[in-house]
């Protein structure tokens, strides 16, 4: 498990990314979960929400990773409009027990 935080100018943490890599069946690379993104409501709107998935997806780059992912829910409306710029929506449907 891994974490990044975002900053302001003035140095005050404004946001955090948790992420892990982790094996998959399918390739032999590694596959990246963002798992945990949160920018305070005082920050939104900046950039750093993006900033922090581009970290990810540096990071999951220099592990040699083949993807990141993440889930949200369909009723995420704004946090989607940026998700829709910097990732891909798929086809998956989540299950759970």
């Amino acid at each position: 498990m891994h974490c990044l935080v975002a900053e302001n100018d003035a140095g005050e943490m404004v946001g955090i990314v948790h992420y892990l890599c982790h094996r998959v069946t399918w390739v032999v690379a590694d596959r990246c979960y963002l798992e945990d993104l949160f920018v305070a409501e005082s920050a939104r709107g900046i950039g750093a929400g993006r900033a922090l998935i581009e970290a990810v997806y540096a990071a999951a780059d220099a592990r040699g990773a083949d993807q990141v992912y993440w889930l949200t829910q369909e009723s995420n409306e704004e946090d989607r409009r940026l998700y829709d710029r910097v990732g891909r929506l798929t086809l998956f449907i989540k299950y759970q027990h």
